[in-house]
């Protein structure tokens, strides 16, 4: 058997969804990275108790769509898997860029990256390859790539913020794990770092999200 793999380019199109509207009153930009398994659109309604006037949240979305088990019925997405990993980040990367070009978003805004999950792996990967500036980082419930370090995150704003946030009874993070993910971002933030325990489960926190700004 003459098996061989071999790779195109080609031009796709992709959605994303936006929450509030963005006006000359708005306060703060959140580009949030949704988990696996959930859609762009429903991931927003977690930040519903945001207010309106002073936030606008930008959810893009993964491109790889499934079928949710077990009754197959509920669509969700990923970001990424360990197969053809490094390519599918450049694809991801190149979406962040036509989603922030089609957004214009002013300079004099606060600009917060969330991820949440797995979406933590895709939001710290952008900010490091893009060295984009952001006033917060937000990494709630999700493990930091491994290749990322100290150096990738230099370029932040001494006064830039980063929160770690995630529960204490997190069903995919045992004490080993969770001792780990601090170590990690005490690691690459430094006095920028935040700690945010909450009593919970793989959930995202709606009360931390709203006292973040």
């Amino acid at each position: 058997m003459n098996l061989t793999e071999k790779e195109i380019s080609y031009t796709t199109t992709n959605s994303y969804a936006t929450l509030n509207t963005l006006t000359d009153a708005t306060k703060n930009v959140w580009v949030v990275c949704h988990g696996m398994g959930f859609l762009s659109r429903y991931f927003l309604r977690y930040f519903q108790g945001l207010n309106a006037d002073d936030n606008y949240i930008i959810a893009p979305q993964a491109q790889s769509k499934y079928y949710i088990p077990p009754k197959f019925k509920h669509v969700g997405a990923s970001w990424l898997t360990k197969e053809n990993t490094v390519k599918e980040t450049e694809n991801i990367m190149r979406y962040f860029d036509s989603v922030l070009i089609a957004e214009s978003i002013p300079e004099n805004v606060n600009l917060i990256f969330l991820g949440y999950s797995q979406g933590v792996s895709v939001a710290t990967r952008y900010l490091a390859k893009r060295q984009l500036k952001c006033d917060q980082l937000v990494i709630h419930s999700g493990g930091i790539p491994k290749e990322l370090t100290a150096s990738d995150f230099e370029y932040l704003n001494e006064n830039a913020k980063v929160s770690l946030i995630y529960g204490s009874e997190d069903e995919y993070l045992n004490k080993e794990r969770m001792i780990y993910e601090e170590n990690r971002a005490k690691e690459l933030f430094g006095k920028r770092l935040q700690i945010i325990p909450f009593e919970g489960k793989h959930d995202v926190n709606v009360d931390v999200i709203n006292k973040l700004v």
